[in-house]
């Protein structure tokens, strides 16, 4: 089992050890969409600036309701909180039971979190060569053996693979029959929303987690969400730390959703952007490039250098990619960028193509 716990976005600390500014770093790493902030939120902030001095609304009760009325729930289905990644701390303390099943490669904070509290943790790795598809009898002959929780991300991080909703109910309907939680991470949904399985666990056994961090482009803010029964939700709630969502951030989740405008034009502009930067990635010596539904493409070096060695090699270049080789499953050879605007995809075609030179082989 892999041990290793990091993460893309971290400019930040990238640029204090090469002596630049963050500014100066095309973050490929982070998969934050490429558009930036609304006009909308950022005028929502601004305009509301009087507000924050006074303490938050610990309870969350205009975003909360706001993002209820948005996917057509109960109030009392959502729990708002600092992030999913919040969220998924709490999930040990929530549950019931100490054995979890993750379904890989999967973002590495549920073993982190589970293993704080003390969990076991197994894995049921999807295969690379099969395009990572979820077999559901293996998926069954897992469960059999007794856990009590089940992490999924849909669509998976960092492999992009959407499961379709009709395979989440084959999902959900095997661990209802086992006596599993399902806990099903949607963080990247926004891209591809009538494929959400929001509406499908609302009778008790699972939740789903989503992030407003990713498409709404506020990672700086931490914000996300739990949706599921309004009998299970409000425990949930009740498990938060006080004051966990800060005023701007509820101001943000706001005014994002409200952006309609802002939504359309980020689903047009990440469809057109990831098929055109997976094309002219696909042409380049000794890759293969996984098909996403999300904002970002998983590649494969298939010869020559390693994923790091190639990370490094960028960055020289200004470019920062994630390295993918501590995802459980997933091997040396793998990396993840995110899709940006035309400009910067181009750029980083441009500097891979020279990076990588003839049959893969680094310059």
């Amino acid at each position: 089992m892999k041990t290793t716990f990091d993460h893309g976005g971290n400019v930040f600390s990238v640029a204090r050890s090469l002596g630049i500014k963050p500014e100066d770093i095309a973050d490929f790493s982070a998969s934050i969409n490429p558009l930036g902030i609304s006009t909308a939120v950022k005028e929502a902030l601004i305009s509301s600036f009087d507000r924050y001095t006074h303490y938050p609304d610990s309870d969350a009760v205009e975003l909360s309701s706001g993002l209820a009325a948005f996917h057509g729930l109960d109030r009392n289905s959502v729990c708002v909180a600092n992030g999913s990644t919040e969220l998924i701390y709490l999930m040990p303390r929530f549950l019931k039971g100490r054995r979890a099943l993750v379904i890989a490669p999967a973002f590495s904070e549920y073993a982190r979190a589970l293993d704080r509290a003390g969990w076991d943790v197994a894995y049921l790795e999807l295969d690379a060569e099969n395009g990572f598809s979820l077999s559901v009898p293996l998926l069954e002959e897992k469960l059999s053996g007794g856990f009590d929780a089940l992490f999924l991300c849909n669509p998976g991080n960092p492999t992009g693979k959407m499961l379709p909703l009709g395979t989440i109910k084959v999902v959900y309907r095997l661990c209802r029959a086992s006596g599993t939680f399902l806990v099903l991470d949607e963080a990247f949904m926004d891209f591809c929303e009538a494929e959400s399985a929001k509406h499908l666990l609302l009778d008790g056994g699972g939740v789903v987690l989503r992030s407003m961090t990713k498409f709404f482009a506020i990672p700086g803010l931490r914000l996300g969400y739990a949706m599921g029964s309004p009998e299970i939700i409000p425990e949930l709630v009740s498990l938060r730390e006080p004051w966990s969502v800060n005023t701007p951030a509820q101001i943000a989740g706001l005014a994002a959703i409200a952006d309609t405008d802002y939504r359309l034009r980020t689903l047009q502009t990440i469809a057109e952007e990831r098929a055109l930067l997976a094309a002219q990635l696909a042409t380049l010596n000794g890759l293969t490039v996984y098909p996403s539904a999300a904002n970002y493409l998983l590649v494969r070096l298939d010869e020559g250098p390693t994923a790091a060695e190639l990370r490094q090699r960028l960055l020289a270049r200004g470019l920062l990619i994630r390295d993918c080789s501590n995802f459980q499953g997933l091997d040396t050879r793998f990396f993840r960028v995110a899709v940006r605007r035309r400009r910067e995809n181009e750029l980083l075609v441009r500097e891979m193509e020279k990076t990588l030179g003839d049959a893969g082989k680094l310059v």
